[in-house]
């Protein structure tokens, strides 16, 4: 099948709408000019010689002077034939000039649609150019500002966007391979060099240290399947009374020196009361978990749907707070510092936030902490 460019469609656009207006517009002279040439001819008289030529006429007393010979063709034919004449003159020439400015205006089209279309070839292009190795690449169109400008720079938006997604999915992998990986390794260890010479003690020691090994991984795979299953979005959704959730999780959390204050509304959300109970209880978990010995974390929940923990922990920069929602990410411990936690816990608050439509902030708090707000859409009625 014959492929039909929009080069081509612009050019018969272009070619046709020029020939429709070109041909109304000698047409519509061209009648105009036939009625007007009748109108002014039909009102002339022409008179033939005859009447024209008076009685003959001499010197007085001398012979009389023949009248003046006829001419040879009547003036009346004449002008009788000259508007047919002109008419099918200016008719020739509007043929004429209709079929050149037709062949002119297929190659100014032709040219014209290409100029124009010039940008979104550049676009394709750098579109098919594009693979995963080479997202930083941008179409960065220049001229003036119109549609096709905003349509690069949209696409460079999105190639921005797009580039720093698959940059966070590389580091997720690289980072759940690490952190799936050291349990293996420490259990392969425990193993060949805890079980070499066997003793009760040591056989002890090492189903101590594989129980331990094996926690962490069910928590590292448990914290994925989460991080997934809020990410995937919401099956079933129901109405969750946010405040004794709230004050579930709570009471569900090991303190040790840590005092929790709670300021709690009722209040009740739409959404899986699972995910919302990890939500919960992982905020409190690592508002608890990240702590000053003797320190104090402040739950406040609001007839609103906003629910505020804050606890008074290390100090944290401002411009690493977006780090703390980055999976497998510790700002004060190194990453196989502990085999409490996986760094998940942030992650998967913002992943069962954004499931349930709920918008999430944090703020560093003066003198060390953080406070993070969670503001839910309240169920109305």
């Amino acid at each position: 099948m014959k492929r039909h460019t929009v080069r081509m469609r612009l050019t018969a656009v272009y070619t046709g709408l020029f020939l429709a207006t070109s041909t109304v517009l000698l047409v519509t002279t061209n009648l105009l000019l036939k009625v007007n040439l009748q109108k002014r001819f039909e009102g002339i008289s022409v008179h033939p010689p005859e009447e024209l030529a008076g009685p003959p006429t001499g010197l007085p007393g001398g012979p009389p002077v023949d009248p003046p010979a006829a001419p040879p063709q009547p003036l009346a034919g004449k002008l009788r034939v000259l508007p047919d004449e002109v008419l099918a003159y200016q008719w020739t020439i509007a043929g004429i000039t209709i079929v050149v400015l037709t062949v002119a205006s297929i190659a100014i089209g032709w040219w014209l649609a290409g100029r124009l279309l010039r940008p979104l070839h550049h676009i394709t292009g750098t579109a098919r150019r594009l693979s995963l190795s080479n997202l930083h690449e941008r179409i960065a169109l220049t001229g003036p500002r119109n549609e096709l400008t905003e349509l690069a720079d949209t696409f460079d938006t999105m190639l921005e966007r797009l580039e720093r997604s698959v940059d966070s999915q590389r580091r997720f992998i690289a980072n759940a391979s690490h952190e799936l990986r050291t349990p293996l390794a420490i259990q392969r260890a425990a193993i060949q060099i805890g079980l070499d010479s066997p003793s009760p003690e040591r056989l002890a020691r090492v189903r101590e240290e594989l129980l331990e090994v094996n926690r962490r991984s069910e928590r590292l795979i448990g914290g994925l399947l989460l991080l997934a299953q809020g990410e995937h979005g919401l099956s079933t959704t129901e109405p969750v009374a946010l405040d004794l959730l709230v004050r579930r999780a709570a009471s569900e959390t090991p303190v040790t020196g840590i005092t929790i204050r709670q300021d709690i509304e009722p209040v009740t959300v739409t959404g899986d009361p699972v995910l919302l109970h990890r939500l919960v209880a992982n905020l409190v978990h690592n508002a608890v978990r990240y702590n000053r010995p003797d320190g104090v974390v402040d739950i406040r929940v609001t007839a609103a749907g906003s629910l505020t923990v804050r606890n008074s922990g290390p100090e944290i920069p401002e411009s690493r707070i977006d780090e703390l929602f980055e999976p497998f990410r510790r700002l004060h411990t190194t990453r196989t510092g502990s085999a409490d936690s996986a760094g998940l816990g942030l992650s998967i608050v913002a992943a069962i936030a954004r499931a349930h439509d709920a918008g999430i902030t944090a703020r560093p708090n003066r003198g060390g902490g953080l406070e993070l707000t969670v503001q839910f859409p309240v169920q109305q009625g």
